[in-house]
């Protein structure tokens, strides 16, 4: 075959591949969105808090409860502990839909290259897999796209901070403590406001394996994930070299 004749070959591959992907994603689309569930459970928000028992002179004296929990406004959200979250889990969360096309390409190139084994999850996806996927359920490729698809039905619903809201309330970090504020009475003893940059970036680290990079089991891997935290956080303008080097 000619190289005139290969290049030919190659666009006519590409394009019915693309328009055979394109068929097959409107009508996944199709039959999947309308029996998505509804939003609900995101728009009325009411997380399960603990039992807390108080002092008369108000101090904490016991809490009683499966998880722990405490709920945290976007605006009471530190902006370094925003920042670590949006570095290390999605950076492009302020600009995608639901779905970042150039994390999933990037992620399928690193993954067939060999440099990396990674995921293309945004936040919301996230968001999407935390309330209404069940923890046992099988990872599926059904499950994946309706997981895809809910994205984009919460990202049309919510607003960006809204739907970082929820995550940073809901997401499990270890030690039975869901979100960020529960985090960091666990780990640190402290508010979420009190949080350093070091700090914040540990909690940041923790989502992709709570159990993995708990820091009261595993302190060296804790603080690696803690330190590629701060690296993104760097690299990507969310810090400055100074900031970096001194939370290092």
């Amino acid at each position: 075959m000619s190289p005139k004749k290969w290049w030919h070959f190659l666009f006519l591959f590409i394009l019915v591949g693309t328009l055979v992907f394109s068929a097959l994603t409107a009508l996944a689309i199709s039959l999947v969105y309308p029996s998505l569930p509804t939003l609900e459970a995101l728009t009325n928000y009411r997380p399960k808090l603990p039992l807390r028992v108080y002092s008369t002179e108000g101090e904490l004296i016991g809490e009683f409860g499966e998880e722990r929990r405490a709920f945290v406004k976007i605006e009471d959200v530190p902006k370094h502990m925003k920042d670590a979250v949006l570095a290390i889990e999605d950076r492009r969360f302020y600009q995608h839909n639901g779905i970042d096309t150039t994390g999933v390409l990037r992620a399928i190139k690193n993954n067939l290259t060999g440099k990396s084994h990674e995921g293309a999850s945004t936040i919301t996806m996230q968001v999407a897999k935390n309330f209404f996927s069940k923890p046992d359920a099988k990872r599926d490729m059904l499950i994946k796209i309706k997981e895809a698809l809910l994205a984009i039905k919460i990202e049309k619903t919510l607003s960006k901070n809204q739907i970082l809201e929820l995550y940073l309330n809901q997401i499990y970090l270890g030690q039975r403590s869901y979100g960020f504020a529960a985090a960091s009475q666990v780990y640190f003893a402290k508010p979420l406001k009190e949080l350093n940059l070091a700090e914040a970036a540990l909690l940041a680290g923790l989502p992709k394996a709570p159990s993995g990079y708990n820091p009261y089991l595993h302190e060296k891997r804790s603080i690696e994930r803690q330190h590629e935290v701060l690296r993104d956080m760097n690299r990507y303008g969310f810090i400055t070299k100074n900031e970096y080097d001194e939370a290092i």
